[in-house]
């Protein structure tokens, strides 16, 4: 049922946009959001440090990303309270146990409408943007890195603050 559902085609990437009355933001790209760059945790950081780190530098969220530069997920500072206190994960367990890795990703270039599709069921998204990365021996491929971590709040603050109506 999935396929025949526009906004799952539009998120993921197998249909353009086809919205007929679109606001006067939805053609605008993700880059003009203007977004922080992220505080990144690497998956052997423990939950005590993890909620440390997050409480310190005053985030709620933070991807988790291999040192390869592969992303894993996101930790949030609420599951990974709960998830100790309810005695599911320890203290001294790596933030890989408490993290989520069904997330969407959006890039760059992507617009601010398909990002609204996105946020319709998602509380957040990671921002990514691909990179080419050579190697000594003269091999190339392409590498995601995170850029950010936009949420609904984020696209509403943008609207609110450009309105062009």
């Amino acid at each position: 049922s999935k396929f025949v559902n526009d906004k799952w085609m539009i998120k993921n990437g197998f249909l353009n946009d086809v919205q007929e009355h679109k606001p006067w933001w939805w053609n605008i790209k993700v880059q003009k959001l203007n977004l922080s760059a992220p505080l990144i945790l690497l998956p052997e950081v423990s939950c005590q440090k993890a909620i440390e780190i997050l409480q310190e530098k005053g985030y709620d969220q933070a991807p988790v990303v291999a040192e390869s530069g592969l992303i894993l997920g996101m930790v949030t500072l609420s599951n990974t309270l709960s998830s100790v206190l309810a005695g599911n994960v320890e203290f001294t367990d790596p933030v890989t146990k408490v993290t989520y890795d069904q997330f969407s990703k959006i890039g760059l270039e992507d617009s601010l409408g398909k990002l609204s599709c996105i946020l319709e069921n998602d509380h957040f998204a990671i921002v990514v943007h691909e990179q080419m990365q050579c190697s000594g021996n003269g091999s190339s491929f392409m590498k995601q890195m995170v850029f950010g971590v936009v949420t609904a709040m984020d696209l509403l603050t943008f609207v609110s603050r450009n309105d062009k109506k």
